[in-house]
């Protein structure tokens, strides 16, 4: 209906002022428009000017009786849009449904001088566009508009409202982009719904498959806007202009003392028909009508601070950070992170074997304490970790690995720490003894007690030639230790593709053949490990192992009952989501950096949602079951059949575990130099072409080159937290992926679908944390472990920018969240608290 009493007699000098106001656009923006559409960056006008009205709106405008307006008015005049009626009708269905006290009532007007009527304005909670296509407000009108939203309006803009007021900075403010020229087919598409906290996504499906006119930005919105819905641009054709898998559909902004929702869907009228589709507007405008709050900030990256916490080492010392290797946090807020091994670039290190300090290393033990902004040494070990830099036959990744605190901590002080002991090894064999310790941490002096060691779990790792030697731990709800070990393996003799070659060996132990780590039941490298920590200093199995130990298969004794996962290469960072007790890991690849029709897939870094005790494929089969090339004695360099994902076997002269391994279960996330998330057609057999220009990228955004997967955490919003800089509810769930490296690759947070994330879904939704957690050399270029402490911040530690050591750029981060909570004001809200 129209506005019942609205005064039209300013009707025709409107009409002249707009007439004149397009002349006046035309001439400093030609060129620029197309069929009435501005395709460029709207910037040739400012806001309004405030003394174009003297309006005085109500502050919050609407009240306890909710009113929506709908304004449907167009600059071209001519037929009335079909999208209008159905528009109109859906929104009134809204407001005439639902809980009783979400309830509304709509007026629909296509006149615009309803926006230079204050007591009018006033009424309405939220006003709605529907229209587009040009200047549909005059100058006094826009001003009166602008007026409504300083005083706390509400704004729902509509698919083609992004083309309205084109030449007005203020609208493309509110509106949030502006669409690019073309692109006006009807394609079904899917969505990605990626806030599961707002009214207006949180029962959307995770992946909603409907049709539209799906609209490209001339800039994209994100970081500006808090993005709730994606378009996923694989799923259509979205033509030249098209802006990639970080395409907004749907967004929100606390915006000029009110607030703006917009969707660029609804461009066909069957789109108002469709449930969920109502069901997205209800929600808008519950929120923009002031009946429920919602946040809108959560992921506006000017919303988040990250501050370097630690000061460069005094020269000569580490007396800040070490080698960063691994962080946790206590339950005070205290932060534990520890330094591997390499030293202060100004100290020599020891690479000759006939040295009894050969590799000899500090790996130390540092603690940032909150309340006092200082950092202390808690602790040091001798270890094994120190050869500097140089060919895999030269350098080592041995040290002190990882740290973890028992979930007991604050009461007993026990600190559990995954190191290789300098002590134990042997120079002749060049094997060494890794070992997971618990110590007690003196509450009183903050220093370790190094005299409380009790070794919990010990094997033996070869330390002839480098590298992966993995190191994360984390525990679940139920008190049990998951201890990340890396293959054990050189990254050469492979040409970079499986780590598969029998030869060579050093005094009778192979350091190229995954096959005799990775793959072998029976032997505790390359495989995630989980065990329950007694008070005793001992350990027990838990049920549900990929093996209990005590298997009779093949002869028996030739399985490990620790092992939880087997078949990873090299898993530095590893978590526990303790709501869900699930498993979260990622993995480095090799290094051939292109795939091959004869050895198989190029080099995939990993990350997996772990549900059950599980083969993840190392090294027989990378990401989605892609299988290698088998290579074996008498001449590893020719090339033998495929591996079997689902029947894999080791048949290698150096394993002595079963043959018939686990089936292999597909990972969730890799990606290579090429993309994110290769995949390629298949044979018969289920091998693949491994062909690069017939590759499929399933994974846009991210890609490798440089690369070495950093796992990170799921974050777990707690409203009983009252710390004012937790992150907000909207990344509740969100499992944090990230990459040593800061260029194409991955530092994102991404949506699992729960139904499919244990069998090898893919994310059904990501978003970039590059704002948020800085890139760059003067941010956190090189990410080597991340995890929210007990005030619901991120910590990050920086690796620095040199290998195997410390530098100025070495540091412990923090991110905080520094938005706010949820709008409109709990005061404010239009029929009380909710």
């Amino acid at each position: 209906m129209d506005l019942a009493g609205l005064d039209t007699s300013s009707t025709s000098n409107a009409r002249r002022t707009r007439i004149r106001r397009r002349a006046w656009a035309a001439t400093v923006a030609a060129g620029v428009v197309a069929a009435g559409l501005l395709s460029g960056p709207a910037s040739a006008r400012p806001a309004p000017d405030p003394s174009l009205t003297t309006m005085s709106i109500t502050s919050p405008p609407g009240g306890a009786n909710v009113r929506v307006l709908l304004f449907y008015g167009s600059a071209a005049g001519g037929e009335e849009s079909p999208l209008v009626n159905a528009g109109i009708a859906a929104i009134e269905r809204i407001g005439q449904t639902g809980p009783e006290n979400q309830r509304f009532t709509v007026t629909a007007t296509g006149d615009a001088s309803v926006f230079t009527n204050d007591k009018k304005l006033s009424r309405f909670n939220t006003i709605v566009f529907l229209t587009g296509g040009g200047d549909v407000l005059d100058p006094e009108q826009e001003a009166g508009l602008e007026a409504y939203m300083e005083a706390g309006g509400g704004f729902v803009g509509l698919h083609d409202a992004a083309r309205a007021e084109p030449y007005s900075d203020w609208f493309t403010g509110l509106i949030g982009a502006r669409p690019a020229a073309g692109q006006t087919t009807v394609q079904r598409a899917t969505v990605e719904v990626g806030d599961r906290v707002h009214p207006a996504t949180r029962s959307l499906p995770l992946e909603w498959k409907r049709p539209d006119k799906w609209l490209n930005w001339t800039e994209n919105p994100s970081g500006e806007v808090h993005t709730v819905a994606r378009v996923r641009e694989s799923t259509y054709r979205p033509g030249a202009a098209s802006n990639g898998w970080d395409h907004p559909v749907s967004w929100c902004r606390d915006y000029d003392g009110g607030r703006s929702f917009y969707t660029g869907m609804g461009g066909t009228v069957s789109s108002y028909d469709e449930t969920d589709f109502r069901e997205h507007l209800r929600g808008a405008l519950l929120w923009t009508t002031r009946l429920v709050r919602a946040d809108c900030k959560a992921t506006i990256t000017g919303n988040y601070t990250a501050e370097r916490l630690t000061q460069p080492n005094q020269p000569g010392q580490n007396d800040q950070i070490g080698e960063p290797h691994g962080l946790v946090t206590a339950p005070d807020g205290r932060v534990f992170y520890i330094g591997r091994g390499g030293a202060d670039a100004s100290q020599p290190v020891v690479t000759d074997w006939n040295d009894p300090d050969v590799g000899k290393g500090t790996g130390e033990i540092h603690v940032y304490d909150p309340r006092t902004k200082k950092v202390t040494l808690a602790g040091a070990l001798t270890v094994f970790g120190n050869k500097g830099g140089g060919d895999e036959l030269t350098k080592v990744e041995e040290g002190l690995l990882g740290i973890e605190l028992d979930p007991e901590f604050a009461r007993n002080g026990w600190v559990y720490l995954h190191y290789t002991p300098h002590s134990g090894i042997d120079r002749d064999k060049r094997m060494a003894e890794r070992r997971v310790s618990r110590f007690t941490l003196d509450h009183a002096t903050g220093k370790l007690d190094l005299s409380s060691e009790k070794v919990l779990l010990k094997w033996p790792v070869q330390i002839h030639s480098c590298c992966h030697a993995g190191g994360g731990m984390a525990w679940d709800s139920k008190g049990n230790l998951y201890i990340a070990t890396g293959d054990n393996n050189s990254s050469g003799f492979s040409a970079g593709y499986s780590g598969n070659n029998p030869q060579p060996s050093y005094k009778g132990v192979s350091f190229a053949d995954a096959r005799r780590t990775a793959g072998n039941t029976n032997n505790l490298n390359g495989k995630i490990l989980r065990i329950h920590p007694e008070p005793d200093g001992t350990y027990t199995l838990p049920e549900g192992n990929l093996f209990t130990g005590k298997e009779t298969d093949e002869g028996g004794g030739k399985t490990r009952g620790e092992i939880y996962v087997m078949g990873v290469r090299n898993p530095a960072r590893i978590s526990v989501d303790q709501k869900t007790d699930i498993l979260y890991a990622g993995w480095v690849g090799p290094d051939a950096g292109a795939p091959s029709a004869t050895w198989g897939p190029a080099k995939y870094d990993t990350f997996a949602v772990i549900t059950k005790a599980s083969n993840r494929g190392w090294p027989y089969c990378m990401g989605n079951k892609q299988p290698y090339r088998d290579r074996n004695l008498p001449d590893p360099s020719k090339p033998l059949g495929w591996y079997d994902c689902d029947h894999p076997k080791n048949e290698s002269p150096n394993n002595d575990g079963l043959v018939n391994l686990p089936p292999v279960t597909g990972n969730n996330i890799w990606y290579a130099p090429q993309g994110g998330g290769p995949d390629f057609p298949r044979d018969e057999n289920g091998v693949p072409s491994y062909k690069q220009d017939e590759a499929t990228y399933r994974l846009p955004w991210l890609k490798g080159g440089g690369q070495a997967a950093m796992n990170g955490p799921v974050y777990r919003y707690d409203e009983a937290n009252s710390s004012d800089v937790k992150w907000p509810a909207y990344w509740d769930g969100k499992w944090f992926v990230g990459d040593f490296y800061d260029a194409d690759q991955p530092r994102n947070a991404v949506l699992m679908d729960p139904r499919t994330q244990g069998d090898g879904g893919l994310p059904v939704h990501s978003e970039s944390l590059k704002k948020i957690v800085p890139v760059g050399n003067d941010g956190i270029k090189n990410l080597m472990g991340w995890t929210f402490g007990p005030d619901g911040a991120l910590y990050v530690l920086d690796y620095g920018r040199g290998f195997f050591t410390s530098d100025a750029k070495s540091a412990l981060w923090r991110v905080t969240y520094t938005g706010g909570g949820p709008t409109p004001a709990a005061g404010q809200l239009a029929r009380g608290t909710r």
